[in-house]
């Protein structure tokens, strides 16, 4: 029996997969199948389903399951009232069965536990609320292993745990079947659209715009349009949030934007998302980082040259600025910018104009200026290194974009992403981050950002020979004795036991703590692995179910 401790670790980990799945996968069908599979692997759920109402004829059907074949799926259809199903729907209530052969409602319309050894063998069905409306079920069948104490006192404990245990199992259904009613309402609006039926009180853009923000919770201020969202950010902590709805708005204006943040926290992707939303989107998007080039090619890159105006300048060459007439030139870092070219991008910034290198003929452009910084301008002002006149226009309208220390639940959204981007370039299969690596990830402070954890996840993916990221596939920045748990302090010997530990771990997790077969996994004797197992205060019997 899982103590309270593991009960909590596990459903951390459970859910944590679950919201990761609901706020990155657009496909509404496949968020609920790899809901089900998540489930499935969390749970020991040997059968789970999804079921729909449709309010119109009243029929209950399945509609996405695992353990399950399609004729079985086909076969699970209920009225209203009827079975455990029909009931939950009609009283909005969950129903436990602690054991299926025991109780008459249970119809086993599908039929397929036909073969299944019904003893022990529990049911949960939670109802799927859209507000205060039921639209539909999600159901679980596990095994249960049986009390073998004989003595009456000690059974009657035994059955109080497992009944805390089948209540423990309804408490994360219902957390689960929260998560997912979105994407349930929205096939259910498909589902009778198809049939022919109009439901004017649902608009189904609306309902995914509403529903599908990455990782949203109730509606109200936690959540933004998904008009507001930009397409090419990831975030859903309230910093983001209140990011967001400032790109939101400053997109709409033509206003010289100042974005400011830290190195490697996306301030290109904020520009580029501000140019995207806006009315100038269909025209260019010219960057140019003010560092990258020496101060003598700086000038000819952003104004162009006229041809003999330097040695090499062997043609007229156009500038930044030309190129980017009638759209938008995004300036990063352009606090590294010397003086005399701050006086001419403040001429441009005012009269809209210049001359190139070397010309004598003045250009008019038509361009939105968005700089970046990672330094302090004002601080760069009293040093006599920046332009106070040049600062003020760049700062008509700022915005800050947050470190990732200060949206810290938007680590696992971004570690997600950059698992699929990195499975894609390097033909990788990750599945799943181990728990031991998302506990390094949220408890690291990150002073490289966002750059830095793309960094990590890159590193992690090519390391990974199991298709699961590990906390020694981390760096070893992460692997303090803080983040690992591990009291050692060389480097060396803390790097591995934190291996050791973590293979221990996953070993008793898929022998369900089974200390002989773990050790057998991992080639070691009983004798050894029971030293480790005291060396790490490992608690094998947490992982029993």
């Amino acid at each position: 029996m899982l103590i309270p401790q593991q009960k909590e670790l596990n459903s951390i980990s459970l859910l944590a997969e679950v919201s990761r799945t609901v706020t990155n996968e657009n496909d509404i069908s496949k968020v609920l199948r790899i809901v089900l599979f998540i489930m499935s692997e969390h749970l020991d759920m040997l059968r789970g389903m999804i079921t729909i109402l449709n309010r119109e004829t009243g029929e209950i059907t399945t509609n996405e399951s695992f353990g399950l074949t399609e004729e079985e799926m086909e076969r699970g259809r209920y009225r209203i009232g009827e079975g455990i199903i029909g009931q939950v729907v009609k009283t909005g209530k969950p129903f436990i069965v602690p054991n299926i052969g025991d109780e008459p409602l249970f119809l086993d319309r599908t039929r397929s536990r036909q073969k299944t050894k019904k003893e022990n063998l529990c049911f949960i069905c939670i109802p799927i609320r859209s507000g205060a409306e039921i639209i539909g079920t999600l159901s679980a069948d596990r095994q249960l292993e049986p009390s073998l104490l004989k003595e009456s006192g000690k059974r009657m404990k035994a059955e109080d745990e497992r009944m805390d245990l089948l209540q423990h199992y309804v408490d994360l259904l219902s957390i689960i079947a929260s998560m997912i009613s979105q994407a349930v309402r929205l096939k259910q609006i498909a589902h009778e659209a198809t049939a022919g039926i109009a439901v004017v009180e649902h608009k189904p853009q609306q309902e995914k715009k509403a529903g599908f923000m990455l990782g949203s919770k109730d509606a109200g201020e936690e959540s933004i349009a998904e008009s507001e969202r930009p397409a090419n950010i990831i975030g859903n902590s309230k910093p983001m949030l209140s990011l967001f709805r400032m790109i939101d708005k400053i997109s709409k204006t033509n206003a010289t934007t100042l974005v400011l943040g830290e190195s490697g926290v996306g301030k290109e992707l904020v520009a580029s998302a501000i140019h995207f939303k806006s009315r100038r989107e269909g025209n260019p998007f010219i960057k140019f980082n003010c560092a990258a080039l020496p101060e003598s090619i700086v000038e000819s890159e952003l104004f162009g040259h006229e041809k003999g105006s330097f040695t090499g300048a062997s043609a007229t060459r156009k500038g930044r600025f030309e190129l980017a007439h009638t759209g938008t030139i995004f300036l990063d870092e352009v606090g590294e910018l010397s003086l005399p070219i701050q006086a001419k991008l403040l001429r441009i910034i005012q009269e809209k104009e210049f001359e190139r290198v070397g010309g004598s003929k003045t250009i008019k452009v038509d361009v939105r200026v968005i700089a970046a910084t990672n330094r302090n301008l004002e601080t760069l002002i009293r040093e006599g290194l920046f332009r106070e006149d040049l600062f003020y226009r760049l700062n008509i309208f700022p915005i800050t974009v947050p470190p990732l220390r200060e949206r810290k639940t938007d680590i696992l959204l971004l570690a997600d992403y950059f698992v699929e981007k990195y499975n894609v370039t390097n033909q990788k299969g990750i599945r799943r981050i181990s728990t031991t690596a998302i506990d390094m990830l949220m408890r690291y402070h990150w002073p490289g950002n966002v750059r830095e954890l793309e960094n990590c996840i890159e590193r992690a993916v090519i390391l990974s020979e199991d298709n699961v990221i590990h906390g020694y596939h981390l760096p070893p920045s992460l692997q303090t004795a803080e983040s690992s748990g591990t009291p050692y302090t060389g480097s060396m010997m803390q790097k591995l036991d934190t291996i050791e530990k973590e293979m221990i771990i996953e070993a008793l997790k898929r022998t369900k703590g089974n200390m002989s077969r773990a050790a057998a996994q991992l080639g070691l004797s009983d004798r050894i692995m029971g030293l480790r197992v005291k060396k790490f205060d490992i608690d094998y019997r947490i992982f029993r179910p």
